[in-house]
This record gives structure tokens, C-alpha cells and sequence, in this order.
């Protein structure tokens, strides 16, 4: 482990112990109800890890309330597919929609009377945006993505495959990413001097952190929360690159300091991001307690970045995603049960 993320660790520690020391523990505790039993839910999750343990907590969570839940590890899609898949009726719900970007592929498969965004399971708590080595950066006055795509000397600088063009590390296909980067090079008239390399995401910030790692230049997509910003801390290895012209559906300030986003104000290109459940509205109305379960859950952003280290770390099994849920609920038994209570009552 690096000196890094030795740093990240231990704040983070000490956020999550402070927010755990934080629970209403006034919660009466459940009743042993069971509103969902006899009842079969069918959910999928992401392809990406990072949302692997939320799918599990709210599985397990179902699951305490009767519901027969199948194992979203035995489902795991891209967003494209999932939504087109939940449109005719596959699955009744995820935990790992992202908004707004998930918007455009909600509309696009027609799903806004099908389906809908529940709870604030992480209410603007996802940053995504463009990241550089501050080693690059400083040496080039670097502080803005416009300054690599207006200019194709700087630009050349990121070429990895020789055909002048800066390679931007970005998303899947299928993402909301994916398309949201595309549709912002092409904004800004930046085909000729960026091009978005996609392709599985593990194996981009791999490939990204080997290039840093041996002094290269590098310009990734980055979110959080995640492990990236961990291993490559902004405002050490890498900063922030703000946008002159992002896309007016995804124009936003972020509160991010000067020194981890030099140009001021910071305009990521993309809006700080709500992570919610996304379920049928046939599924929600005629299952009251879930509804109101959907609704109450709330995982702090830092829960998911401790997972996610170790999740990377080696702890990367399906019993290890479960246990980790597990571990989460078990901490947070007091805020659990309190949600239990309301998911019971709303069904009687």
C-alpha cells in the first residue's frame, strides 16, 4: 500500500467511525414481519465493482423483509442493456443508477413511464470528470482539457498509439459516460486532436496507474467514489482538468480547491452525480414495503471507497462482495432496523 493511500485510508477511517458514532440509536427495533414473503424479485447490478457490495446490502435487506431476491451477481450488465432489459420486464430493479446520466438511456430505450429513479441511496456525491499527471500539467501549463484539445502539440503529448491524438482513457460502451464523453469531444470540435479510448474500465485505470508509475503522461475519465483518486491523489499525481465549454445539460461548478483544479471555477464536464435504485413502477406499487425500503437506504460515499480498496486489494469474491455487505449492515444496524420499521409499516 502506498504513503497515499496509507493517507486516504485513515481519514477515511476515522470519517466512517465518526459518521457510524454519529446513528440514531433512539431506533425501536423491527417487528418480525414479513411483508414481502412468497413474493420473487429479480435484480441485476452494474458491471462495474465498485457498486457490486450496494446491490448486495439491498439484496440482503430484501431479503429480511421476506422477499424471495435473486443474486444480482448472476446478472451483471452494462446500463444499455439493463435498461432495455428492465423495459420488458427481466428485472424489477438495480441499485446502481446514476443520474443524470442515466437519464438519456432511460428516454432512449422508452422507459420514462415504465420505470423511475428511487431514494438517495448517494445524493450528489459521485464527482466525474477528467484527470491529468500533475507532472504534465505543470510542465506544459496544463490546467484545462481545452488546452490539450485546442492544441495538437499538447495533445501529442498523451498519444499512446501514434496517431497524434491524445488518448482520454474513458468508459464502457453502454455506459452514460461513454456517451456523454463523445458527445463533449465532438462539442468543442476536438476529433482531431482527442480521441476516447474505450474499453473494460479496470483495465484502462490499470493501465493508466502503469503508465504513472514509470513517469509517462496520462489522461484518464475519472469517478468517484472509487479507488483511482486514492492511488493517484489529486493535487499530488494528478489534478483536475476544468472545461471552457462543457455540455449545457452537464454545466456545473464543482467545490473542489485550486489545488486539485487549478482553473477556477472548476467545471468538470459532468454534474456531481446521485446514485439511486432504479425499479419498475408495476413492481413498486404493488409492493409497498420495498417501495419505502428503496426510499430510506443511504450508503456514505466513503463505505463504498473502503470496499472498493479492498475489493481491488484481493477481497474480490462473491463471498467476499456479501460479507462485505454484511460487515456495512451490521454497523449500521441501528439506522437498518429503523428502515425495516418503516418498510413493515408501510405495508400494513
Amino acid at each position: 500500500m502506498t504513503k497515499h493511500q496509507k493517507v486516504w485510508l485513515a481519514l477515511l477511517i476515522v470519517i466512517a467511525l465518526f459518521a457510524a458514532a454519529c446513528g440514531n440509536d433512539d431506533e425501536s427495533g423491527p417487528s418480525n414481519s414479513l411483508p414481502g414473503e412468497g413474493v420473487s424479485v429479480t435484480m441485476a447490478r452494474a458491471d462495474w465493482s465498485e457498486g457490486f457490495m450496494q446491490a448486495a446490502i439491498y439484496r440482503a435487506l430484501l431479503l429480511e423483509l421476506g422477499y424471495n431476491v435473486s443474486d444480482p451477481s448472476e446478472q451483471t450488465l452494462g446500463p444499455a442493456v439493463f435498461y432495455q432489459a428492465l423495459g420488458e420486464g427481466e428485472y424489477d430493479l438495480w441499485a446502481n443508477g446514476w443520474f443524470p446520466l442515466h437519464e438519456a438511456l432511460i428516454e432512449s430505450a422508452g422507459l420514462l413511464d415504465v420505470v423511475q429513479p428511487v431514494g438517495n441511496q448517494i445524493s450528489a456525491g459521485a464527482l466525474q470528470g477528467y484527470l491529468v499527471d500533475k507532472a504534465t500539467a505543470d510542465a506544459n501549463g496544463i490546467t484545462k482539457l481545452d488546452d490539450i484539445g485546442n492544441n495538437p502539440e499538447v495533445a501529442a503529448l498523451f498519444d499512446i498509439d501514434g496517431n497524434g491524438k491524445a488518448d482520454l482513457m474513458g468508459c464502457d460502451n453502454g455506459w452514460g459516460c461513454y456517451v456523454a464523453i463523445n458527445d463533449t469531444i465532438a462539442h468543442n470540435g476536438w476529433e482531431d486532436t482527442i480521441e476516447h479510448v474505450s474499453a473494460t474500465h479496470a483495465a484502462l485505470f490499470a493501465d493508466s496507474l502503469g503508465r504513472h508509475q514509470r513517469g509517462e503522461p496520462i489522461l484518464q475519465y475519472v469517478w468517484t467514489p472509487a479507488t483511482f483518486t486514492a492511488k493517484l491523489v489529486p493535487g499530488e499525481d494528478v489534478i483536475w482538468l476544468s472545461l471552457d465549454n462543457p455540455l449545457p445539460d452537464q454545466a456545473s461548478t464543482a467545490n473542489l480547491p485550486a489545488e486539485q483544479c487549478p482553473a477556477q471555477p472548476c467545471q468538470l464536464g459532468f454534474l456531481p452525480a446521485d446514485i439511486q435504485v432504479v425499479a419498475r413502477n408495476d413492481f413498486l406499487a404493488a409492493n409497498p414495503a420495498a417501495a419505502k425500503l428503496l426510499e430510506l437506504v443511504t450508503i456514505p460515499p466513503v463505505d463504498v471507497l473502503l470496499y472498493a480498496l479492498n475489493y481491488e486489494a484481493g477481497a474480490s469474491s462473491e463471498a467476499d462482495v456479501r460479507g462485505a455487505a454484511g460487515e456495512w449492515i451490521a454497523a449500521n444496524r441501528a439506522s437498518v432496523d429503523g428502515w425495516l420499521t418503516e418498510a413493515r409499516n408501510a405495508a400494513s
